[in-house]
Protein backbone atom coordinates (compact mmCIF):
# COMPACT_ATOMS: atom_id res chain seq x y z
CA UNK A 1 0.00 0.00 0.00
CA UNK A 2 2.83 2.36 0.81
CA UNK A 3 4.36 1.91 -2.64
CA UNK A 4 1.04 2.55 -4.37
CA UNK A 5 0.52 5.77 -2.46
CA UNK A 6 3.97 7.04 -3.38
CA UNK A 7 3.46 6.16 -7.03
CA UNK A 8 0.07 7.89 -7.07
CA UNK A 9 1.48 10.96 -5.38
CA UNK A 10 4.36 11.11 -7.83
CA UNK A 11 2.02 11.03 -10.85
CA UNK A 12 -0.16 13.74 -9.35
CA UNK A 13 2.85 15.93 -8.69
CA UNK A 14 4.02 15.54 -12.30
CA UNK A 15 0.56 16.46 -13.58
CA UNK A 16 0.50 19.60 -11.42
CA UNK A 17 3.88 20.63 -12.76
CA UNK A 18 2.66 20.15 -16.34
CA UNK A 19 -0.37 22.29 -15.61
CA UNK A 20 1.86 25.08 -14.38
CA UNK A 21 4.18 24.86 -17.39
CA UNK A 22 1.57 24.29 -20.09
CA UNK A 23 -2.02 24.97 -18.98
CA UNK A 24 -3.16 24.92 -22.63
CA UNK A 25 -3.06 21.12 -22.60
CA UNK A 26 -6.19 21.18 -20.41
CA UNK A 27 -8.02 22.96 -23.21
CA UNK A 28 -7.47 19.90 -25.36
CA UNK A 29 -9.01 17.40 -22.93
CA UNK A 30 -12.67 17.95 -24.00
CA UNK A 31 -11.78 17.08 -27.60
CA UNK A 32 -10.15 13.83 -26.49
CA UNK A 33 -13.16 13.05 -24.34
CA UNK A 34 -15.55 13.72 -27.20
CA UNK A 35 -13.93 11.24 -29.59
CA UNK A 36 -12.74 8.72 -26.98
CA UNK A 37 -15.73 7.99 -24.77
CA UNK A 38 -17.07 5.18 -26.90
CA UNK A 39 -20.13 4.52 -29.02
CA UNK A 40 -22.73 5.67 -26.49
CA UNK A 41 -21.13 8.74 -24.93
CA UNK A 42 -18.65 9.71 -27.61
CA UNK A 43 -19.35 11.97 -30.56
CA UNK A 44 -17.69 13.48 -33.58
CA UNK A 45 -16.28 17.01 -33.60
CA UNK A 46 -17.88 19.91 -35.39
CA UNK A 47 -15.85 21.63 -38.09
CA UNK A 48 -15.07 24.54 -35.75
CA UNK A 49 -14.07 22.21 -32.91
CA UNK A 50 -11.84 20.22 -35.23
CA UNK A 51 -10.11 23.42 -36.36
CA UNK A 52 -9.39 24.48 -32.77
CA UNK A 53 -8.21 21.01 -31.76
CA UNK A 54 -5.84 20.67 -34.71
CA UNK A 55 -4.50 24.19 -34.16
CA UNK A 56 -3.60 23.30 -30.57
CA UNK A 57 -1.90 20.14 -31.85
CA UNK A 58 0.06 21.85 -34.62
CA UNK A 59 1.19 24.64 -32.33
CA UNK A 60 2.51 22.05 -29.83
CA UNK A 61 0.22 23.27 -27.06
CA UNK A 62 -0.64 19.72 -26.01
CA UNK A 63 1.39 16.83 -24.62
CA UNK A 64 2.90 14.07 -26.82
CA UNK A 65 0.59 11.60 -25.10
CA UNK A 66 -2.45 13.65 -26.07
CA UNK A 67 -1.25 13.93 -29.64
CA UNK A 68 -0.77 10.17 -30.01
CA UNK A 69 -4.10 9.37 -28.38
CA UNK A 70 -5.97 11.88 -30.54
CA UNK A 71 -4.52 10.65 -33.82
CA UNK A 72 -5.00 6.97 -33.07
CA UNK A 73 -8.55 7.36 -31.73
CA UNK A 74 -9.44 9.08 -34.98
CA UNK A 75 -7.65 6.36 -36.92
CA UNK A 76 -9.78 3.64 -35.33
CA UNK A 77 -13.08 5.50 -35.70
CA UNK A 78 -12.25 7.31 -39.00
CA UNK A 79 -12.71 11.04 -39.43
CA UNK A 80 -15.86 12.67 -40.74
CA UNK A 81 -15.80 15.15 -43.61
CA UNK A 82 -16.56 17.95 -41.12
CA UNK A 83 -13.59 16.98 -38.97
CA UNK A 84 -11.24 16.77 -41.94
CA UNK A 85 -12.47 20.17 -43.13
CA UNK A 86 -11.72 21.71 -39.74
CA UNK A 87 -8.32 20.04 -39.56
CA UNK A 88 -7.51 21.32 -43.06
CA UNK A 89 -8.47 24.86 -42.07
CA UNK A 90 -6.02 24.64 -39.17
CA UNK A 91 -3.25 23.31 -41.40
CA UNK A 92 -3.75 26.06 -43.97
CA UNK A 93 -3.85 28.74 -41.26
CA UNK A 94 -0.52 27.53 -39.87
CA UNK A 95 1.33 27.62 -43.20
CA UNK A 96 4.35 29.96 -43.28
CA UNK A 97 3.55 33.64 -43.84
CA UNK A 98 5.24 33.57 -47.26
CA UNK A 99 2.56 31.14 -48.41
CA UNK A 100 -0.32 33.25 -47.12
CA UNK A 101 -3.55 32.25 -48.85
CA UNK A 102 -4.59 35.87 -49.25
CA UNK A 103 -1.88 36.35 -51.84
CA UNK A 104 -2.28 35.68 -55.54
CA UNK A 105 -1.90 32.02 -56.51
CA UNK A 106 1.62 30.99 -57.45
CA UNK A 107 0.48 28.17 -59.72
CA UNK A 108 -2.52 27.08 -61.78
CA UNK A 109 -2.58 23.47 -60.60
CA UNK A 110 -1.84 22.00 -57.17
CA UNK A 111 -0.84 18.33 -56.94
CA UNK A 112 -0.10 16.36 -53.81
CA UNK A 113 2.07 13.25 -54.28
CA UNK A 114 2.30 11.42 -50.96
CA UNK A 115 1.70 7.73 -51.58
CA UNK A 116 4.89 6.76 -53.38
CA UNK A 117 4.94 4.09 -56.08
CA UNK A 118 5.34 0.36 -55.53
CA UNK A 119 3.83 -1.39 -58.55
CA UNK A 120 4.25 1.03 -61.46
CA UNK A 121 6.39 4.03 -62.35
CA UNK A 122 4.97 7.54 -61.74
CA UNK A 123 3.75 8.06 -65.29
CA UNK A 124 1.68 11.04 -64.19
CA UNK A 125 4.90 13.09 -64.22
CA UNK A 126 4.91 12.88 -68.02
CA UNK A 127 1.31 14.12 -68.12
CA UNK A 128 2.36 17.07 -65.98
CA UNK A 129 5.29 17.74 -68.32
CA UNK A 130 2.84 18.00 -71.23
CA UNK A 131 0.75 20.53 -69.31
CA UNK A 132 3.81 22.61 -68.42
CA UNK A 133 4.73 22.73 -72.13
CA UNK A 134 1.33 24.32 -72.75
CA UNK A 135 2.01 27.05 -70.18
CA UNK A 136 0.18 25.57 -67.19
CA UNK A 137 2.06 26.38 -63.97
CA UNK A 138 2.17 23.37 -61.67
CA UNK A 139 3.07 23.15 -57.99
CA UNK A 140 3.69 19.72 -56.49
CA UNK A 141 4.27 18.81 -52.86
CA UNK A 142 4.98 15.55 -51.10
CA UNK A 143 7.12 13.76 -48.58
CA UNK A 144 8.99 10.49 -48.11
CA UNK A 145 8.46 7.69 -45.63
CA UNK A 146 11.72 5.71 -45.81
CA UNK A 147 10.36 2.70 -43.94
CA UNK A 148 7.72 2.09 -46.62
CA UNK A 149 10.38 1.43 -49.29
CA UNK A 150 8.33 3.06 -52.03
CA UNK A 151 9.51 5.17 -54.93
CA UNK A 152 8.75 8.77 -53.98
CA UNK A 153 8.53 11.76 -56.29
CA UNK A 154 11.42 13.62 -54.69
CA UNK A 155 13.74 10.73 -55.54
CA UNK A 156 12.27 10.36 -59.03
CA UNK A 157 12.85 14.01 -59.87
CA UNK A 158 16.45 13.83 -58.66
CA UNK A 159 17.07 10.76 -60.82
CA UNK A 160 15.43 12.35 -63.86
CA UNK A 161 17.57 15.49 -63.67
CA UNK A 162 20.65 13.30 -63.46
CA UNK A 163 19.55 11.32 -66.52
CA UNK A 164 18.74 14.45 -68.51
CA UNK A 165 21.89 16.33 -67.63
CA UNK A 166 21.77 20.05 -66.93
CA UNK A 167 22.63 22.30 -69.85
CA UNK A 168 25.41 24.64 -68.75
CA UNK A 169 23.82 27.52 -70.67
CA UNK A 170 20.71 27.33 -68.54
CA UNK A 171 20.44 29.52 -65.47
CA UNK A 172 19.85 26.60 -63.14
CA UNK A 173 23.20 26.49 -61.34
CA UNK A 174 21.71 27.00 -57.89
CA UNK A 175 21.95 24.80 -54.85
CA UNK A 176 19.13 22.50 -55.91
CA UNK A 177 20.96 21.58 -59.13
CA UNK A 178 24.07 20.76 -57.16
CA UNK A 179 21.94 18.42 -55.10
CA UNK A 180 20.64 16.79 -58.28
CA UNK A 181 17.13 18.21 -58.40
CA UNK A 182 16.67 21.50 -60.27
CA UNK A 183 12.90 21.40 -59.75
CA UNK A 184 12.92 21.20 -55.96
CA UNK A 185 12.59 24.30 -53.81
CA UNK A 186 15.01 24.28 -50.89
CA UNK A 187 13.70 27.52 -49.40
CA UNK A 188 10.33 29.23 -49.53
CA UNK A 189 11.85 31.92 -51.73
CA UNK A 190 12.87 29.23 -54.24
CA UNK A 191 9.25 28.43 -55.04
CA UNK A 192 8.54 31.54 -57.10
CA UNK A 193 11.96 31.27 -58.76
CA UNK A 194 11.37 27.67 -59.89
CA UNK A 195 7.93 28.51 -61.21
CA UNK A 196 9.34 31.40 -63.22
CA UNK A 197 12.21 29.28 -64.58
CA UNK A 198 10.46 26.03 -65.34
CA UNK A 199 6.72 26.47 -64.85
CA UNK A 200 6.96 23.71 -62.26
CA UNK A 201 8.12 23.33 -58.68
CA UNK A 202 8.33 20.50 -56.19
CA UNK A 203 8.38 21.43 -52.50
CA UNK A 204 8.76 18.94 -49.71
CA UNK A 205 6.16 19.08 -46.95
CA UNK A 206 8.98 19.46 -44.43
CA UNK A 207 9.62 22.87 -46.00
CA UNK A 208 6.00 23.90 -46.46
CA UNK A 209 4.53 22.66 -43.21
CA UNK A 210 7.08 20.95 -40.92
CA UNK A 211 4.51 20.29 -38.17
CA UNK A 212 2.28 18.35 -40.55
CA UNK A 213 5.23 16.44 -41.96
CA UNK A 214 6.21 15.48 -38.42
CA UNK A 215 2.77 13.93 -37.97
CA UNK A 216 3.18 11.88 -41.15
CA UNK A 217 6.57 10.62 -40.00
CA UNK A 218 4.94 9.28 -36.82
CA UNK A 219 3.86 6.33 -38.94
CA UNK A 220 7.22 4.74 -38.19
CA UNK A 221 6.40 4.96 -34.47
CA UNK A 222 2.74 3.93 -34.65
CA UNK A 223 3.00 1.46 -37.51
CA UNK A 224 -0.14 3.16 -38.84
CA UNK A 225 -0.95 6.18 -40.94
CA UNK A 226 -2.98 9.02 -39.49
CA UNK A 227 -5.25 11.71 -40.91
CA UNK A 228 -2.08 13.73 -41.59
CA UNK A 229 -1.67 11.96 -44.94
CA UNK A 230 -5.14 13.11 -45.96
CA UNK A 231 -4.55 16.65 -44.71
CA UNK A 232 -1.33 16.98 -46.71
CA UNK A 233 -3.16 16.11 -49.94
CA UNK A 234 -5.83 18.72 -49.15
CA UNK A 235 -3.37 21.42 -48.12
CA UNK A 236 -3.09 23.30 -51.45
CA UNK A 237 -0.12 25.31 -50.09
CA UNK A 238 0.30 27.37 -53.28
CA UNK A 239 -3.31 28.57 -53.23
CA UNK A 240 -3.91 27.20 -56.72
CA UNK A 241 -7.26 27.59 -58.42
CA UNK A 242 -7.27 23.88 -59.30
CA UNK A 243 -6.25 20.89 -57.22
CA UNK A 244 -5.95 17.16 -57.96
CA UNK A 245 -5.73 14.49 -55.27
CA UNK A 246 -5.10 10.79 -55.69
CA UNK A 247 -6.22 8.31 -53.01
CA UNK A 248 -6.09 4.56 -52.59
CA UNK A 249 -8.99 3.32 -50.47
CA UNK A 250 -12.67 3.13 -51.38
CA UNK A 251 -14.92 6.05 -50.42
CA UNK A 252 -11.97 8.25 -49.41
CA UNK A 253 -12.44 10.07 -52.72
CA UNK A 254 -16.05 10.81 -51.71
CA UNK A 255 -14.85 12.28 -48.45
CA UNK A 256 -12.31 14.47 -50.24
CA UNK A 257 -14.89 16.06 -52.51
CA UNK A 258 -17.23 16.54 -49.54
CA UNK A 259 -14.45 18.34 -47.69
CA UNK A 260 -13.80 20.52 -50.74
CA UNK A 261 -17.45 21.51 -50.65
CA UNK A 262 -17.33 22.37 -46.96
CA UNK A 263 -14.24 24.51 -47.56
CA UNK A 264 -15.73 26.11 -50.68
CA UNK A 265 -12.60 25.24 -52.65
CA UNK A 266 -12.52 26.21 -56.31
CA UNK A 267 -11.98 23.23 -58.58
CA UNK A 268 -10.98 19.95 -56.97
CA UNK A 269 -10.56 16.55 -58.62
CA UNK A 270 -10.14 13.41 -56.57
CA UNK A 271 -10.02 9.79 -57.69
CA UNK A 272 -8.62 6.41 -56.69
CA UNK A 273 -5.31 6.56 -58.50
CA UNK A 274 -2.70 3.90 -59.15
CA UNK A 275 -0.90 3.25 -55.88
CA UNK A 276 -2.79 6.13 -54.27
CA UNK A 277 -1.11 8.75 -56.46
CA UNK A 278 -2.92 11.21 -58.81
CA UNK A 279 -2.56 8.85 -61.77
CA UNK A 280 -5.32 7.20 -63.80
CA UNK A 281 -4.80 3.46 -64.21
CA UNK A 282 -5.89 2.71 -67.81
CA UNK A 283 -6.39 -0.97 -67.02
CA UNK A 284 -9.10 -0.30 -64.42
CA UNK A 285 -12.43 1.48 -64.30
CA UNK A 286 -11.89 4.91 -62.75
CA UNK A 287 -14.41 7.41 -61.41
CA UNK A 288 -13.27 11.03 -61.52
CA UNK A 289 -15.02 13.04 -58.81
CA UNK A 290 -15.11 16.82 -58.97
CA UNK A 291 -16.19 19.55 -56.61
CA UNK A 292 -16.50 23.00 -58.09
CA UNK A 293 -17.41 25.38 -55.27
CA UNK A 294 -19.88 22.99 -53.69
CA UNK A 295 -21.27 21.45 -56.87
CA UNK A 296 -20.26 17.83 -57.39
CA UNK A 297 -20.06 15.81 -60.57
CA UNK A 298 -18.36 12.60 -61.65
CA UNK A 299 -17.10 10.93 -64.83
CA UNK A 300 -16.61 7.22 -65.41
CA UNK A 301 -13.48 6.27 -67.34
CA UNK A 302 -13.58 2.79 -68.89
CA UNK A 303 -10.39 0.71 -69.13
CA UNK A 304 -8.23 1.38 -72.16
CA UNK A 305 -6.29 -1.89 -72.00
CA UNK A 306 -5.86 -5.15 -70.12
CA UNK A 307 -4.28 -5.38 -66.70
CA UNK A 308 -0.55 -4.64 -66.66
CA UNK A 309 1.94 -6.89 -64.88
CA UNK A 310 4.17 -5.32 -62.29
CA UNK A 311 7.67 -4.75 -63.73
CA UNK A 312 10.60 -6.50 -62.06
CA UNK A 313 12.07 -3.16 -61.06
CA UNK A 314 10.97 0.49 -61.18
CA UNK A 315 13.61 1.96 -63.48
CA UNK A 316 13.18 5.74 -63.73
CA UNK A 317 15.20 5.72 -66.96
CA UNK A 318 12.18 4.13 -68.64
CA UNK A 319 10.23 7.35 -68.13
CA UNK A 320 12.82 9.33 -70.07
CA UNK A 321 13.17 6.75 -72.84
CA UNK A 322 9.41 6.81 -73.41
CA UNK A 323 9.32 10.62 -73.28
CA UNK A 324 12.09 10.79 -75.88
CA UNK A 325 10.32 8.27 -78.10
CA UNK A 326 13.24 5.85 -77.80
CA UNK A 327 11.05 3.17 -76.24
CA UNK A 328 7.41 2.18 -76.66
CA UNK A 329 5.37 1.41 -73.57
CA UNK A 330 1.68 0.75 -74.16
CA UNK A 331 0.65 0.89 -70.50
CA UNK A 332 2.81 3.93 -69.78
CA UNK A 333 1.54 5.96 -72.72
CA UNK A 334 -2.08 5.03 -72.04
CA UNK A 335 -1.56 6.10 -68.44
CA UNK A 336 -0.12 9.45 -69.49
CA UNK A 337 -2.96 10.16 -71.91
CA UNK A 338 -5.66 9.06 -69.46
CA UNK A 339 -4.19 11.12 -66.63
CA UNK A 340 -3.70 14.11 -68.91
CA UNK A 341 -7.33 13.85 -70.06
CA UNK A 342 -8.50 13.86 -66.43
CA UNK A 343 -6.46 16.99 -65.76
CA UNK A 344 -7.88 18.70 -68.86
CA UNK A 345 -11.42 17.98 -67.67
CA UNK A 346 -10.48 19.69 -64.41
CA UNK A 347 -8.66 22.66 -65.92
CA UNK A 348 -10.74 23.31 -69.02
CA UNK A 349 -14.04 21.60 -68.16
CA UNK A 350 -13.84 19.63 -71.39
CA UNK A 351 -16.01 16.65 -72.23
CA UNK A 352 -14.40 13.24 -71.93
CA UNK A 353 -14.18 12.77 -75.68
CA UNK A 354 -12.64 16.21 -76.24
CA UNK A 355 -10.25 15.78 -73.33
CA UNK A 356 -8.94 12.43 -74.55
CA UNK A 357 -8.53 13.77 -78.07
CA UNK A 358 -6.65 16.83 -76.82
CA UNK A 359 -4.52 14.69 -74.47
CA UNK A 360 -3.46 12.43 -77.35
CA UNK A 361 -2.53 15.45 -79.47
CA UNK A 362 -0.49 16.98 -76.64
CA UNK A 363 1.35 13.72 -76.02
CA UNK A 364 2.17 13.18 -79.71
CA UNK A 365 3.27 16.82 -80.11
CA UNK A 366 5.54 16.89 -77.03
CA UNK A 367 9.07 18.20 -77.34
CA UNK A 368 11.08 14.99 -76.95
CA UNK A 369 14.32 16.94 -76.47
CA UNK A 370 13.04 19.11 -73.65
CA UNK A 371 11.55 18.14 -70.28
CA UNK A 372 10.08 20.61 -67.77
CA UNK A 373 12.55 23.41 -68.38
CA UNK A 374 15.58 21.22 -69.12
CA UNK A 375 17.15 20.32 -72.44
CA UNK A 376 18.71 16.91 -72.89
CA UNK A 377 22.49 17.28 -72.97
Amino acid sequence: MLTLRKSHHRKKFTLQNNQEKSPSFLEFVPYLQAIGRGQRSGRTLTQDEACVAMTLLLENKITPEQRGAFLMLLRVREETAEEIAGFTQACRATLPAKLNHDKSPLVDLDIGAYAGKRRQLPWFLLAIACLVEQGVKVGMHGTQEPASQRLYIQSVLAQLSSLIGVNKKQSLSDVSVQQGNPWQANTLSDIAVKIKQNGFVYADLALLHPQLDELIQLRELFGLRSCANTLARLLNPFNAGNSVQGVHHKHVDDKHVDVAGLLNDNNVLCFRGEGGEPEVDPSKESVLKFNRRGEQESFLLVPEQRWELKPKALDVNTLMLVWQGAQLHNYGENTVISTLAALLILLQKQSQAAAFMEASKMWNARNCKHFIGLDFS
